[in-house]
């Protein structure tokens, strides 16, 4: 009786050290917020509105084409490579440097050929492209890039989703965070309003 006992008790322990509390949405997923990966626990598990490839095509810092689909980031803002004839703009050091660029740039670096995983949502934005959520590695490529500074958590769509990160560039100094910059939405407006 005590040796089952005792091993119920240790299938018990091990059971609840591999599990956790995260809510999970109906495909088995979720984001962990202790290492801002996104998993799932449902193996068979197959998105019906998931795309990925390792061929991938950079538009911009928040935009990419996938097998011929166009993917806009959700919940994040970077800044404009070309807008309405206009490159986003952006002062460090007194030098004038175009930061849409810059942003594409480290983007093409962070993805550099590996395979990217999005989760696209059901509905495109206005200009319909695919909205989406995209993984390197298992880690979100929104957090990555306003982590180190070149994109914005932004806050009309994202519900402050990425604001830590923000947070964390802003503090530290991080990629646009070390210049003068205007938010790409601020851009946007100003040059629609000419």
């Amino acid at each position: 009786m005590n040796f089952i006992l005792f091993f119920f008790l240790i299938l018990f322990s091990f059971n609840s050290a591999f599990s956790h509390s995260g809510k999970t949405n109906s495909e088995g997923c979720h984001n962990q917020k202790s290492n801002n990966t996104y998993h799932c626990h449902n193996k068979k598990s197959s998105f019906k509105n998931n795309i990925s490839s390792k061929n991938i095509k950079i538009v911009d810092g928040d935009t990419i084409v996938i097998e011929g689909t166009k993917i806009r980031f959700s919940g994040i803002d970077a800044p404009e490579s070309f807008y309405k004839g206009k490159n986003q703009r952006c002062i460090f050091n007194d030098l004038i440097v175009n930061c849409g660029e810059l942003a594409k740039k480290f983007l093409v670096e962070l993805i550099d050929k590996k395979e990217v995983i999005c989760k696209l949502e059901k509905n495109p934005d206005r200009y319909n492209r695919k909205l989406g959520e995209c993984f390197i590695d298992g880690i979100s490529i929104s957090s990555l890039m306003v982590k180190n500074g070149y994109a914005f958590d932004y806050p009309k769509y994202s519900k402050k989703k990425f604001a830590k990160d923000q947070k964390h560039a802003r503090e530290n100094k991080l990629g646009l965070w070390k210049m003068k910059f205007e938010f790409p939405w601020n851009f946007r407006e100003k040059i629609r309003k000419k």
